[in-house]
């Protein structure tokens, strides 16, 4: 037992979990950690926007500013996937961390210049940047889409803010201004194409001092450059002002006879018409569809032309389409929309509201085909009471009710030309065509012949012309000057005072003895005509003598 009490024994220790020696490590560890959270305290959140290009943008140079104040720079610049735009990555300045919001904007200041305004001149000198414009939504936003033209208006500027939708974008551009008869109130702020919808979105400011104009009735109309427009009332012909005329321009109001409503709110959506009739025409509200049938050519009369009755517009023209048309009817159909309270005057006496266009046809309403403008020759429909109207009810195809037509007097007159015209193509043209040809090869002779002796004058005068040239023709007045003066003589011894006038006066009076004594012996003659052979009655019996 004492042996075994003399042999060593190992003593057991628990080792400690750590060493001192971990502790400067620890502490490294967490200085770098420090020193890393701090770095990226102090450089701020990082930031990607996406835009076209990266025109005018400069990584570690362009700035990012918030009202001219920086607040970050651009830090790298990559191509987007689809190769289509970039991303820009902007490090945010951490106490300007706030200002990335959910609406907030942002676009590149560079110089810009337009047919309306000219920005960021000073960027020529200092270099492009960034602008920021904080939105109202929530924060903590780190994707943005940048904007490729600056808002015309920053959204921190109290007013309203609507939508447009047109079918044409025109000349109405970013910046272009809204008027109110004639007054700006506003400006257009963005202009986009909506593919799914095919239209084009108009994003527009309005003034605060002005947004209570805007009504749940009010209509915007397009009123950029010059409007030259011909229709059923002819030609019309509207300027806008200057600056209307370069960058386009809008107006609104509530059209005459339309309702202005409630004011409205940020975010409405309104339609941009083309120009301010159509618009007028958008109050219309119709409580009738019908159909007309025209058997004459509707060529001029188009969708929108209007309807009237004895010169007041009552409706429209809707549609025109074969579509309406009952098979194997040759006629054009017609679809109008009208307001029959114009009729109610004309036929006071029905109660029935309903029946107020049954009556009406019953006593004679009849639609023509008249003539808006003889210089376009525009169509419009006129519906009046026919003088000699020929038995007719209102009658039904389809869904519509169906008014009677007559013929318009330029139909007639047109029916009456064409039988003129079918009279002059069965006269015999082509004989009398071939005679015109004969004449006109005789004509043709005669004018040759014509020339001829034109040419032969022409001779002769050239002959007269040299023969008046020559001296003895220019000394025939001298010897014209000698005639003249024996002809003189001459004449001079037939006057009263004349020798021969004294021998005429005798030779007259033995003329008119013998034409006395020729008298006296016809005379006898006539009375006893033996007087030849026995003489006259005193003479008695002849004796005979003897010859000596």
């Amino acid at each position: 037992m004492s042996e075994e009490s003399d042999e060593p024994r190992a003593i057991v220790r628990r080792r400690r979990r750590w060493s001192s020696v971990w502790v400067v490590p620890i502490v490294a560890l967490l200085v770098a950690g420090w020193l890393v959270w701090k770095n990226y305290h102090d450089k701020g959140p990082l930031v990607f926007v996406t835009f076209e290009t990266a025109d005018s943008i400069v990584a570690g140079t362009t700035e990012v500013r918030c009202r001219s104040v920086r607040i970050g720079m651009v830090e790298r610049i990559d191509l987007a996937p689809d190769l289509q735009s970039v991303i820009v990555e902007l490090r945010i300045e951490p106490k300007s961390e706030d200002l990335l919001r959910k609406n907030s904007r942002l676009w590149v200041v560079k110089p810009r210049i337009s047919t309306n305004s000219i920005s960021g001149i000073g960027t020529i000198f200092s270099g492009s940047y960034i602008e920021l414009e904080p939105g109202d939504g929530p924060a903590n936003t780190h994707h943005y889409q940048g904007l490729e033209e600056p808002p015309v208006t920053s959204s921190n500027i109290p007013g309203l803010r609507l939508t447009l939708i047109s079918e044409e974008a025109g000349s109405l551009s970013v910046g272009s201004p809204i008027y109110y008869r004639g007054f700006e109130v506003g400006r257009v702020e963005r202009r986009t194409l909506d593919i799914k919808n095919r239209r084009i979105r108009f994003d527009v400011f309005i003034e605060d001092d002005y947004a209570s104009l805007v009504k749940d009735g009010t209509c915007f109309w397009n009123t950029s450059g010059i409007d030259v427009t011909a229709g059923a009332d002819g030609f019309k012909l509207s300027t806008p002002s200057f600056q209307a005329m370069v960058s386009g321009g809008a107006s609104f109001a509530v059209p005459k006879g339309g309702t202005p409503g409630n004011p409205i709110l940020d975010g409405a959506v309104f339609t941009l018409y083309p120009d301010e009739s159509e618009a007028r025409k958008s109050v219309f509200k119709p409580d009738h569809r019908c159909l007309v049938f025209f058997d004459q050519s509707v060529r001029g009369l188009t969708v929108g032309a209007p309807v009237e009755y004895r010169g007041i517009q009552i409706g429209r023209v809707d549609e025109i389409s074969f579509d309406y048309s009952p098979l194997g009817d040759s006629r054009v159909p017609v679809l109008i929309e009208i307001d029959t309270s114009t009729l109610n005057k004309a036929v006071e006496d029905v109660k029935d509201e309903g029946k107020i266009l049954a009556e009406s046809v019953r006593r004679g309403l009849r639609a023509t085909l008249s003539t808006g403008s003889l210089l376009t020759g525009a169509l419009y429909i006129d519906l009046d009471f026919a003088s000699n109207p020929f038995p007719a009810e209102l009658s039904r195809y389809g869904d519509f009710d169906v008014i009677p037509t007559e013929s318009s007097g330029l139909a007639r007159l047109q029916d009456k030309v064409d039988a003129i015209l079918a009279k002059i193509e069965a006269l015999p043209l082509e004989e009398t065509l071939t005679k015109f040809g004969n004449t006109a090869d005789e004509i043709t002779i005669t004018v040759k012949d014509l020339r001829g002796t034109l040419s032969e004058a022409e001779g002769a005068l050239a002959e007269a012309r040299e023969l008046l040239a020559r001296d003895e023709t220019q000394n025939l007045t001298a010897e014209l000057d000698a005639t003249l003066k024996e002809v003189r003589a001459s004449v001079a011894s037939l006057g009263p005072e004349g020798a021969m006038q004294g021998d005429l006066a005798r030779t007259l009076d033995e003329l008119r003895a013998a034409l006395r004594s020729f008298k006296v012996l016809s005379d006898s003659i006539e009375e006893k005509p033996n007087s030849l052979l026995f003489g006259r009655e005193g003479s008695g019996d002849p004796i005979p003598r003897a010859k000596r």
